[in-house]
Order: C-alpha cells, then structure tokens, then sequence
C-alpha cells in the first residue's frame, strides 16, 4: 500500500508555517521600534545633539537610511532566494541590533549620521528574506493571513517606539536608554532565533559526476544569475505595476511614520510623548487589526478570483486618499481629531494594502525569486522615500502649507489605484 499524506503530517506542517511566524514576529517589532522611537525623540536628540542644526539636517539622515535600505534590499534579497533565508535573516537581526545599541552612544551628528546609515544596510537584509520564507511556508489559502501577523510585529514596533517620547522626557531614563535597552533585546533574541528558524527544504537533483568549478567560474556563475534574474523581473509587466503600485504610497507613508510626531506637537502646541503617541498608536492599532481582517478577506476571495487579493488592497487604497486630505488639513482648522481620525483611516487602509503586497507578487513571480522581487520593490520605495523624507525637511524649512504637501500626497494614490488594478496576477503556488 502506497503511503499519502496524513492528517498529523498536514497539521505538522500548518504548525510549522505558523511557528514560523510567530519567530519573525519580534524581530519585526524590533525592526519598526527602532525606526519609529527616533522621530518619538526628535525632540530630546536635537536638542542634546546641537550640530544638527536644522530640519534638512534631520530629514537628510532620515533618508540616508532609506537610501543605503534600498541599495541593500535586492542585494539581500537574491542572498535569501540563492542562499538561506534563514541566516540572512538572522545575521541582519544581530547586525541592526548591535547598531541600534551604538546610536545610544553617539554624541555628534556625524557619528549619528553614519550609525543610521550602517542601520539601513543591516535591515535591508531582513524584510525581503522574511516575507520570502512566510510565503513558502503558507502557500495559498493562509497566505495574506499570515503575512498580515507578521506585519502587526511592525505596528506593535511603531506604537511601542510613540512611547519613546516619555521615555526621553524622563530625566532618569533619556533617549539613549531606548536604543540601549533595543539593542541588547534584539542581539540576544537572535541567538535561540539561529537555532529555531528553519528554510523550507528544498530538493536538488543530483547529477551523476560532480562538476569541478573554479572561484572566477562560480563568480561568473553568480553574475549571470543575478543578470537573468533582473532581466526576467523587469520584464515582466506586472512586476513592474506593482514596483509602482507599492511605491507610491509610501511616500506618504514614510512622511506620516517619520515626521508625524513633529507635525502633532508643532501645530497643536502638545508635549513630545504625547504626540510621539497621537502620531502612532491610534494609525497602527487600527492598521494592525485591519492587517487581520484583510488578510482574512484577502483568502476567502481568493476562493472565487485570482484578482481576490489585489481587490482587497485597492480598497485599502481608496480609504487612505480621504485620509491624507485630513491629515494635511487639521491644523490648519485646529482639529486635532480630525488629525487622529484621518490617521486612524489612514491606519485602516494601510493594513488592506500591507498584508497584501508580497501575496500579490508571489502571484507573479518564481517562488526563487520573491525575495529577488520584494528586495527591488523596497529599493525602488525606499529610494523615493528618502527623497520624500529630505524633501518633507526641506519644505518645513521653508513653511510649505501642509494641505499642499499631502493634498499631493493624496493625488498620488489616486494614481497608485489606477495602477494596481492593471495588474493580472497568475494562478497562486
């Protein structure tokens, strides 16, 4: 009697995938606390770190990380599909946690400047590769599901870093204490992580005499794979949308995550803890249980059309264009709860569109490549993200209206829409 897979085999497997995300849970909650406590403490390391000096100082570093992010993601990506996600993941864990503690011993803006910088090149590794291993292990009906836990990590580390303004108002803690206490969290959770954390085996045919290759054959090798794996990406038609469709709104994204706290506590005359938690508990909390319910709308759709999930993102889409004519115009009516209901939609909409991105591409890519994929769509994102954060500093140097900016903001996903609903994904493996 031949043997089949057993109902205890499925339930093993289903466990494993769902451990799997469980694992990358906190380290994605310590990828976003370490991002979000900066712009919470804005104010305490300016005012400590005196050479920074202006607000185009201040967003210039913010996008160097994006910047050197971005160069990194596909890089790191094509680590993770040719390699071990595994170890890329781990490794980048250890990398930005030692350097998060580092930004707690900084004391100019130089060496703050080149800590941020060294931090974006060791997170670029992890997103790409963890998305990757998620949606090998979930392959189909609980795909944006669980995509959409593994990005509450994310909101839990946004809302966790708002309350870093306290912490810095605090004369017996201070901000360096937020990046020392993070630091040392995320380099001992990357040990029993190295030991837990498994890549889905993959089978290799075995030829019958081994083929002897030299160091320059195995780099030339290399080469031509990265250059085929490029060359099928870019011409691919719908990967293409979805680079654009995955970038766009995120500019404004990374304005609302970066600059949010500044902007509550200048036009509403409020203390730093209390916007570093206004301009990101209230947007997150609701993102992180819309991740849920999208993720979850996202599979039982996917039940009746290959379309199903990029339905459920264009929905999230069209919340988040009335949310950014909001967010730029409470101020200048003195609301602030229009300020915190536009960020609560916003919160909403960006939790449809999250959980649904790395699904949607593995609609229309090679499982080898999602990595590849998703480290080319972050490059491309957080490029123009750091130019959206040096912009934002420039412009509030110069008292460009906020209505202006975000009104601008607001037209471009209107554009992201359009784009995404171009897309013709191909049938989910």
């Amino acid at each position: 009697m031949s043997a089949s897979p057993t109902t205890d085999d499925s339930s093993s497997l289903s466990r494993r995938a769902w451990l799997v995300v469980g694992l990358l849970f906190p380290v994605a909650l310590l990828n976003y606390l370490d991002r979000q406590m900066i712009a919470s403490m804005k104010v305490s390391v300016m005012g400590e770190i005196k050479d920074i000096g202006s607000e185009a100082n201040w967003g210039h570093m913010l996008a160097s990380f994006k910047w050197v992010y971005a160069i990194f993601s596909p890089i790191g990506g094509y680590i993770a599909d040719r390699f071990s996600r595994k170890l890329t993941i781990c490794g980048s864990l250890f990398a930005w946690s030692l350097i998060t503690w580092l930004t707690g011993h900084v004391g100019s803006f130089n060496e703050l400047y080149w800590a941020r910088t060294a931090m974006g090149i060791s997170e670029a590794f992890y997103i790409p590769a963890a998305l990757a291993l998620i949606a090998d292990y979930h392959t189909g009906g609980t795909r944006s599901r669980a995509v959409g836990v593994h990005q509450m990590g994310i909101y839990c580390g946004v809302m966790t870093g708002g309350f870093a303004g306290f912490v810095a108002d605090s004369p017996d803690l201070g901000w360096r204490s937020m990046f020392d206490f993070t630091g040392l969290a995320g380099i001992l959770y990357a040990i029993p992580l190295l030991f837990l954390l498994r890549d889905v085996p993959i089978q290799v045919v075995k030829q019958a005499a081994p083929i002897k290759t030299t160091v320059i054959d195995k780099f030339i090798q290399a080469l031509d794979n990265i250059i085929e794996t490029t060359r099928e990406l870019l011409t691919n038609r719908n990967f293409i949308l979805l680079v654009l469709y995955f970038t766009l709104p995120a500019l404004a994204a990374w304005v609302v995550r970066d600059w949010m706290p500044a902007i509550l506590q200048k036009a509403f005359n409020i203390s730093q803890g209390k916007a570093g938690v206004s301009a990101s508990l209230y947007w997150q909390a609701a993102a992180l249980l819309s991740a849920i319910l999208g993720g979850w709308l996202a599979d039982r759709w996917m039940r009746r059309s290959q379309r199903g999930r990029i339905y459920v993102s264009a929905i999230g889409m069209m919340l988040i264009i009335p949310a950014m004519y909001g967010v730029g115009n409470a101020p200048a009516l003195n609301s602030f709860a229009l300020a915190v209901a536009s960020l609560v939609l916003f919160g909403v909409g960006w939790g449809f569109f999250d959980c649904n991105n790395m699904p949607i591409l593995s609609q229309i890519v090679r499982p080898d490549m999602r990595a590849t994929g998703y480290g080319i769509m972050n490059f491309v994102s957080m490029m123009c993200g750091g130019v959206a954060d040096w912009g934002f500093g420039v412009m509030s140097d110069r008292h460009v209206p906020l209505n202006m900016i975000f009104g601008v903001f607001a037209l471009v996903c209107v554009v992201s829409l359009m784009i995404v609903l171009m897309i013709r994904p191909k049938r989910e493996g």
